[in-house]
């Protein structure tokens, strides 16, 4: 699917890019044709101006027959004429051509015969006018192979050109396709991985509700029984909202939140609330838990709920992957305009093969600790996505064997 759109992209790149270049191309050429053509003919007539001012006077006497010039021609010109008011030749340098003029005046390209070949020159017609009284009229023509040679050249090139650009156009598109499919790409996989993983996660569960179920519409033979199938059932339903909602939180708060939501949190104080239920906690779990919170406040703009189920589930994970007689501490502090919160623990750390995918939606370092501990594997997505929203970042070191320490980065107001 993604190569075919990729092929499209190019496809449709080349065509729109060639298009342009064809038309580009078109329209220099015109352009250069034009440009050349007008400075051919300024020349052009300058010189005929020039040769016809000389010999004004040649027109005031009619000849029955036309005479041949003795003047020389220059400036790579052809033949020059003079004919008289009424279209009579007169005089000319070169051939002679027809007795009767034809043309009109202005500029004419027409062919002409050699000896050897025919050659296209550009022929020049002018009225001469004496005191605002026409007189006769002044020929003039030479070769156009400068022009053409240089015309030849300009489509030699843009018959060259114009392909190989094309085909330029065409690998470039291949290759910005890819580039502009390759988000597209990224997300949809992560989209059938997100689809698969949700799936697994909640056919197991769907399976024990099903099946205690099934065992607890039998006649019951121990009341006993029957009550720890239906607290199974419980327990799985419990689990199966707590992973929809934890979906649900994923999809709702993708992206930076509003500024209309944000408010001003105190975080030392957010934090010293927080510190106390985990602190309740920690004997329960025979672990030394510590802070290192500061006694001023700490303001920023945020979600103070959205805060606080971050570094919840930062503290969680640490309480569940530390063992017995292991310490956790969180601390808070500010740095270059950034309020930093760290949670650090010395449990049984992360293999560095799976740090760069720990903040991916269902990653698990260890399955069966993580289904043990009751874990989806969304906790650290979750905070990822919290804090990537309020513009900061959060990064983990870790060593096996050693412990974590995890890192959140605020800016401040």
């Amino acid at each position: 699917m993604f190569d075919r759109s990729r092929r499209n992209l190019a496809h449709w790149f080349a065509l729109s890019m060639g298009g342009i270049l064809f038309a580009f191309a078109g329209v220099g050429y015109c352009l250069n044709v034009e440009e050349q053509l007008r400075f051919f003919d300024e020349e052009l007539i300058q010189q005929g101006k020039t040769l016809a001012t000389k010999t004004q006077y040649s027109l005031y006497q009619r000849r029955q027959t036309p005479t041949k010039n003795g003047m020389s021609l220059n400036g790579g010109l052809v033949y020059a004429r003079w004919y008289d008011a009424n279209k009579q030749l007169i005089q000319f340098i070169g051939s002679s051509g027809t007795k009767q003029l034809t043309a009109t005046p202005g500029f004419q390209t027409v062919p002409t015969q050699s000896p050897a070949k025919t050659i296209w020159v550009r022929q020049l017609t002018l009225p001469v006018l004496q005191n605002q009284v026409l007189i006769g009229y002044f020929q003039t023509a030479t070769p156009m192979n400068s022009l053409r040679n240089s015309l030849n050249q300009a489509r030699l090139f843009l018959t060259l050109g114009v392909p190989v650009t094309f085909g330029i156009i065409g690998i470039t598109g291949w290759f910005l396709g890819e580039l502009a499919m390759r988000p597209t790409h990224r997300a949809y996989q992560q989209l059938q991985r997100f689809t698969a993983d949700a799936s697994h996660e909640l056919r197991t569960p769907v399976a024990t509700v099903l099946s205690n179920a099934q065992v607890a519409l039998m006649p019951p033979e121990d009341p006993s029984e029957q009550r720890f199938r239906l607290q199974k059932i419980a327990e799985t339903a419990k689990s199966m909202s707590t992973l929809i909602n934890n979906l649900l939180f994923l999809s709702r708060h993708d992206g930076s939140l509003a500024q209309t939501i944000l408010k001003s949190v105190d975080l030392s104080e957010l934090l010293r609330l927080l510190a106390v239920e985990f602190a309740a906690q920690a004997p329960t779990q025979n672990l030394n838990f510590s802070t290192q919170l500061p006694q001023h406040p700490i303001i920023l703009q945020a979600d103070a709920d959205l805060l606080k189920q971050a570094a919840l589930n930062l503290l969680s994970n640490a309480f569940k992957y530390t063992p017995a007689t292991g310490k956790v501490q969180i601390r808070l502090f500010t740095q270059s305009h950034h309020a930093l919160i760290q949670v650090e623990d010395n449990g049984i750390g992360i293999p560095a093969t799976d740090l760069p995918h720990i903040f991916d939606r269902f990653y698990r370092v260890d399955t069966v600790r993580s289904r043990q501990t009751g874990g989806f594997g969304l906790g650290l997505a979750i905070a990822q996505q919290i804090i990537q929203a309020h513009q900061g970042k959060i990064t983990v070191k870790s060593i096996v064997g050693q412990g974590s320490t995890f890192q959140i980065e605020l800016p401040l107001n």
